[in-house]
Protein backbone atom coordinates (compact mmCIF):
# COMPACT_ATOMS: atom_id res chain seq x y z
CA UNK A 1 0.00 0.00 0.00
CA UNK A 2 2.90 2.56 1.09
CA UNK A 3 4.59 1.82 -2.34
CA UNK A 4 1.51 2.73 -4.34
CA UNK A 5 1.47 6.13 -2.34
CA UNK A 6 5.06 6.92 -1.70
CA UNK A 7 5.87 10.25 -2.57
CA UNK A 8 2.68 11.30 -4.03
CA UNK A 9 1.56 14.80 -3.55
CA UNK A 10 -2.55 14.79 -3.10
CA UNK A 11 -4.83 17.90 -2.70
CA UNK A 12 -8.43 16.89 -1.07
CA UNK A 13 -10.95 19.43 -1.76
CA UNK A 14 -13.53 20.15 0.24
CA UNK A 15 -12.23 18.85 4.01
CA UNK A 16 -15.24 18.06 5.36
CA UNK A 17 -16.92 14.53 6.62
CA UNK A 18 -15.16 11.95 4.41
CA UNK A 19 -12.67 14.16 2.86
CA UNK A 20 -11.21 14.87 6.62
CA UNK A 21 -11.66 10.98 7.93
CA UNK A 22 -9.27 10.15 4.94
CA UNK A 23 -7.13 13.09 5.80
CA UNK A 24 -6.61 12.31 8.89
CA UNK A 25 -6.01 8.53 8.70
CA UNK A 26 -3.58 9.21 5.73
CA UNK A 27 -1.59 11.54 8.01
CA UNK A 28 -2.03 9.54 11.02
CA UNK A 29 -0.47 6.42 9.17
CA UNK A 30 2.72 8.62 8.08
CA UNK A 31 1.46 8.00 4.12
CA UNK A 32 0.96 11.78 3.88
CA UNK A 33 2.75 14.60 5.22
CA UNK A 34 2.79 18.20 5.94
CA UNK A 35 5.11 18.64 2.50
CA UNK A 36 3.19 16.19 0.31
CA UNK A 37 -0.40 17.29 1.28
CA UNK A 38 -3.15 20.38 0.85
CA UNK A 39 -6.65 20.54 1.35
CA UNK A 40 -9.70 23.15 1.19
CA UNK A 41 -12.55 24.15 3.08
CA UNK A 42 -14.74 26.95 2.20
CA UNK A 43 -14.37 29.07 4.54
CA UNK A 44 -11.53 30.61 5.69
CA UNK A 45 -11.44 30.09 9.42
CA UNK A 46 -12.50 26.54 9.17
CA UNK A 47 -9.15 26.29 7.33
CA UNK A 48 -6.99 27.59 9.68
CA UNK A 49 -8.64 25.76 12.48
CA UNK A 50 -7.84 22.63 10.55
CA UNK A 51 -4.43 23.31 9.38
CA UNK A 52 -3.59 23.49 13.46
CA UNK A 53 -5.17 20.50 13.79
CA UNK A 54 -3.90 18.36 10.88
CA UNK A 55 -0.68 19.81 10.81
CA UNK A 56 -1.01 20.37 7.23
CA UNK A 57 -2.01 23.19 4.85
CA UNK A 58 -5.54 23.81 4.50
CA UNK A 59 -6.76 26.54 2.81
CA UNK A 60 -9.91 28.08 0.59
CA UNK A 61 -8.59 27.84 -2.93
CA UNK A 62 -9.41 24.58 -4.98
CA UNK A 63 -7.16 25.81 -7.71
CA UNK A 64 -3.91 26.46 -6.06
CA UNK A 65 -4.43 23.16 -4.00
CA UNK A 66 -4.69 21.03 -7.19
CA UNK A 67 -1.36 22.56 -8.86
CA UNK A 68 1.50 20.28 -8.61
CA UNK A 69 -1.14 17.70 -7.22
CA UNK A 70 -0.48 13.71 -7.96
CA UNK A 71 -3.64 12.97 -6.69
CA UNK A 72 -6.80 14.70 -6.51
CA UNK A 73 -9.67 13.84 -4.04
CA UNK A 74 -13.08 15.36 -5.14
CA UNK A 75 -14.82 15.01 -1.81
CA UNK A 76 -17.19 18.21 -1.84
CA UNK A 77 -20.94 17.75 -2.73
CA UNK A 78 -22.49 16.53 -5.74
CA UNK A 79 -24.39 19.65 -6.48
CA UNK A 80 -20.82 21.81 -6.44
CA UNK A 81 -18.90 19.15 -8.45
CA UNK A 82 -19.28 21.20 -11.66
CA UNK A 83 -18.63 24.27 -10.39
CA UNK A 84 -15.17 23.31 -8.24
CA UNK A 85 -13.87 21.35 -11.47
CA UNK A 86 -14.54 24.52 -13.51
CA UNK A 87 -11.79 26.00 -11.03
CA UNK A 88 -9.28 23.46 -10.95
CA UNK A 89 -10.05 23.01 -15.19
CA UNK A 90 -7.27 25.48 -16.25
CA UNK A 91 -4.49 23.79 -13.66
CA UNK A 92 -5.11 19.94 -14.26
CA UNK A 93 -3.27 18.06 -16.62
CA UNK A 94 -3.19 14.45 -18.28
CA UNK A 95 -0.82 13.46 -16.10
CA UNK A 96 -2.88 13.41 -12.48
CA UNK A 97 -5.66 11.10 -10.94
CA UNK A 98 -8.80 12.77 -10.04
CA UNK A 99 -10.64 10.55 -7.46
CA UNK A 100 -14.50 11.52 -6.81
CA UNK A 101 -16.21 10.58 -3.77
CA UNK A 102 -19.11 12.60 -4.98
CA UNK A 103 -22.48 10.29 -4.42
CA UNK A 104 -24.18 10.02 -7.75
CA UNK A 105 -21.81 11.99 -10.18
CA UNK A 106 -20.68 9.72 -12.84
CA UNK A 107 -17.00 9.70 -14.15
CA UNK A 108 -18.12 10.59 -17.66
CA UNK A 109 -19.77 14.30 -16.17
CA UNK A 110 -16.44 14.72 -14.18
CA UNK A 111 -14.53 14.17 -17.57
CA UNK A 112 -16.89 16.60 -19.45
CA UNK A 113 -16.53 19.05 -17.14
CA UNK A 114 -12.35 19.02 -17.48
CA UNK A 115 -12.39 19.11 -20.83
CA UNK A 116 -9.13 16.98 -20.58
CA UNK A 117 -8.29 12.81 -21.14
CA UNK A 118 -7.68 12.50 -17.11
CA UNK A 119 -7.92 9.60 -15.08
CA UNK A 120 -10.64 9.53 -12.86
CA UNK A 121 -11.69 7.29 -10.81
CA UNK A 122 -15.12 6.98 -8.39
CA UNK A 123 -15.27 5.75 -5.00
CA UNK A 124 -18.26 5.21 -2.68
CA UNK A 125 -17.41 5.45 0.78
CA UNK A 126 -19.78 4.27 3.87
CA UNK A 127 -19.26 6.44 7.50
CA UNK A 128 -17.82 3.66 9.26
CA UNK A 129 -14.69 4.52 7.57
CA UNK A 130 -14.09 7.49 10.68
CA UNK A 131 -13.44 3.87 12.90
CA UNK A 132 -11.29 2.37 9.86
CA UNK A 133 -13.92 -0.18 9.59
CA UNK A 134 -15.51 0.92 6.20
CA UNK A 135 -16.66 -0.47 3.01
CA UNK A 136 -15.95 1.70 -0.35
CA UNK A 137 -16.82 0.59 -3.71
CA UNK A 138 -14.06 1.80 -6.42
CA UNK A 139 -15.27 2.01 -10.50
CA UNK A 140 -12.51 3.30 -13.27
CA UNK A 141 -13.88 5.97 -15.58
CA UNK A 142 -12.93 6.58 -19.63
CA UNK A 143 -9.49 7.27 -19.34
CA UNK A 144 -8.35 5.43 -15.62
CA UNK A 145 -6.62 2.50 -15.89
CA UNK A 146 -5.51 -0.75 -13.64
CA UNK A 147 -2.69 1.66 -12.11
CA UNK A 148 -5.21 4.25 -10.90
CA UNK A 149 -7.46 1.74 -9.42
CA UNK A 150 -4.74 0.70 -7.35
CA UNK A 151 -3.69 4.20 -6.33
CA UNK A 152 -7.44 4.01 -5.27
CA UNK A 153 -7.42 1.28 -3.39
CA UNK A 154 -4.20 2.20 -1.33
CA UNK A 155 -5.88 5.23 -0.16
CA UNK A 156 -9.31 3.55 0.62
CA UNK A 157 -7.64 0.34 2.35
CA UNK A 158 -6.61 2.71 4.98
CA UNK A 159 -9.88 3.04 6.33
CA UNK A 160 -11.33 -0.14 5.61
CA UNK A 161 -11.95 -2.83 3.00
CA UNK A 162 -12.53 -2.12 -0.77
CA UNK A 163 -14.24 -3.54 -4.05
CA UNK A 164 -13.73 -2.52 -7.33
CA UNK A 165 -16.79 -3.02 -10.03
CA UNK A 166 -17.79 -1.07 -13.14
CA UNK A 167 -19.74 1.83 -12.30
CA UNK A 168 -22.87 0.79 -13.59
CA UNK A 169 -23.04 -0.69 -10.25
CA UNK A 170 -22.15 2.06 -8.19
CA UNK A 171 -25.74 3.19 -7.24
CA UNK A 172 -26.11 -0.45 -6.32
CA UNK A 173 -22.97 0.04 -3.86
CA UNK A 174 -24.79 3.42 -2.86
CA UNK A 175 -28.10 1.76 -1.99
CA UNK A 176 -26.31 -1.45 -0.40
CA UNK A 177 -22.91 -0.41 1.38
CA UNK A 178 -23.62 3.29 1.58
CA UNK A 179 -26.80 3.67 3.20
CA UNK A 180 -26.27 -0.05 4.67
CA UNK A 181 -25.28 1.44 7.92
CA UNK A 182 -28.52 3.12 8.48
CA UNK A 183 -30.35 -0.15 7.78
CA UNK A 184 -28.02 -2.19 10.25
CA UNK A 185 -29.02 0.84 13.08
CA UNK A 186 -32.21 0.15 12.69
CA UNK A 187 -31.67 -3.54 13.49
CA UNK A 188 -29.59 -3.40 15.92
CA UNK A 189 -31.92 -0.26 17.54
CA UNK A 190 -34.92 -3.13 17.32
CA UNK A 191 -32.69 -5.56 19.16
CA UNK A 192 -31.54 -4.06 21.73
CA UNK A 193 -35.19 -2.32 22.42
CA UNK A 194 -36.30 -6.59 22.34
CA UNK A 195 -33.22 -6.86 25.11
CA UNK A 196 -34.70 -4.28 27.14
CA UNK A 197 -38.53 -5.67 26.55
CA UNK A 198 -37.46 -8.86 27.81
CA UNK A 199 -36.10 -7.26 31.04
CA UNK A 200 -32.78 -6.61 30.22
CA UNK A 201 -30.87 -3.10 31.48
CA UNK A 202 -30.78 -0.88 28.38
CA UNK A 203 -26.74 -0.29 27.92
CA UNK A 204 -26.61 -4.38 28.27
CA UNK A 205 -29.03 -4.91 25.81
CA UNK A 206 -27.09 -2.48 23.81
CA UNK A 207 -23.96 -3.98 24.35
CA UNK A 208 -25.39 -7.43 22.94
CA UNK A 209 -26.95 -6.45 20.49
CA UNK A 210 -23.88 -4.47 18.88
CA UNK A 211 -21.41 -6.93 19.62
CA UNK A 212 -23.63 -9.94 18.81
CA UNK A 213 -23.96 -7.79 14.90
CA UNK A 214 -20.26 -7.44 14.63
CA UNK A 215 -19.20 -10.81 15.14
CA UNK A 216 -21.96 -12.22 13.38
CA UNK A 217 -20.84 -9.84 10.50
CA UNK A 218 -16.91 -10.61 11.05
CA UNK A 219 -17.85 -14.67 11.33
CA UNK A 220 -18.94 -13.78 7.53
CA UNK A 221 -15.71 -12.07 6.54
CA UNK A 222 -13.63 -14.46 8.03
CA UNK A 223 -14.59 -18.01 6.99
CA UNK A 224 -16.41 -16.51 3.64
CA UNK A 225 -19.32 -19.22 4.37
CA UNK A 226 -22.68 -18.35 2.94
CA UNK A 227 -24.75 -16.32 5.94
CA UNK A 228 -27.45 -19.48 4.73
CA UNK A 229 -25.00 -21.91 6.31
CA UNK A 230 -23.67 -19.92 9.40
CA UNK A 231 -27.56 -19.33 10.21
CA UNK A 232 -28.05 -23.13 9.83
CA UNK A 233 -25.38 -23.96 12.25
CA UNK A 234 -26.99 -21.71 14.98
CA UNK A 235 -30.48 -23.24 14.41
CA UNK A 236 -30.90 -26.19 16.53
CA UNK A 237 -33.41 -28.58 15.87
CA UNK A 238 -36.59 -27.66 17.80
CA UNK A 239 -34.54 -24.98 19.55
CA UNK A 240 -35.40 -21.13 20.54
CA UNK A 241 -33.42 -19.64 17.36
CA UNK A 242 -36.36 -21.33 14.96
CA UNK A 243 -39.52 -19.87 16.74
CA UNK A 244 -37.16 -16.41 16.21
CA UNK A 245 -36.73 -16.77 13.01
CA UNK A 246 -40.55 -17.87 11.89
CA UNK A 247 -41.18 -14.30 13.59
CA UNK A 248 -39.08 -12.85 11.48
CA UNK A 249 -40.18 -14.75 8.15
CA UNK A 250 -44.00 -13.97 9.23
CA UNK A 251 -42.49 -9.70 9.87
CA UNK A 252 -41.33 -10.33 6.34
CA UNK A 253 -37.66 -8.47 7.79
CA UNK A 254 -36.26 -10.35 4.21
CA UNK A 255 -38.15 -8.84 1.68
CA UNK A 256 -38.43 -5.36 3.51
CA UNK A 257 -34.29 -5.37 3.78
CA UNK A 258 -34.32 -5.88 -0.26
CA UNK A 259 -36.91 -3.37 -0.69
CA UNK A 260 -35.19 -0.87 0.91
CA UNK A 261 -31.94 -1.45 -1.03
CA UNK A 262 -33.69 -1.53 -4.54
CA UNK A 263 -35.35 2.06 -3.00
CA UNK A 264 -32.22 3.62 -2.19
CA UNK A 265 -30.89 2.07 -5.34
CA UNK A 266 -33.53 3.79 -7.41
CA UNK A 267 -32.81 6.73 -5.71
CA UNK A 268 -29.26 7.23 -6.29
CA UNK A 269 -30.13 6.31 -10.08
CA UNK A 270 -32.56 9.65 -9.81
CA UNK A 271 -30.45 11.66 -8.26
CA UNK A 272 -27.64 10.76 -11.18
CA UNK A 273 -29.87 11.94 -13.67
CA UNK A 274 -30.24 14.73 -12.12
Amino acid sequence: MGSDLAGKKVAVLGAGKIGGILLKALVEKGLLTAKTTRATVQHAERASALSKQWGVPVGTNNAEAVTGADIVLVCVKPTVVEEVMAQIRPKISKKQLVISVAASVPTSQIEKALRKEVAVVRAMPNTPCVLGCGMTGLAKGKFADARHVDIARALFDVVGRTVVVDEKHMDAVTGLSASGPAYIYIILEALAEAGVKVGLPRDVATLLAAQTTMGAATVVLETGDHPALLKDAVTTPAGCTIDGIMELEEGKLRVTLIKAVVKAVQRAKELANG
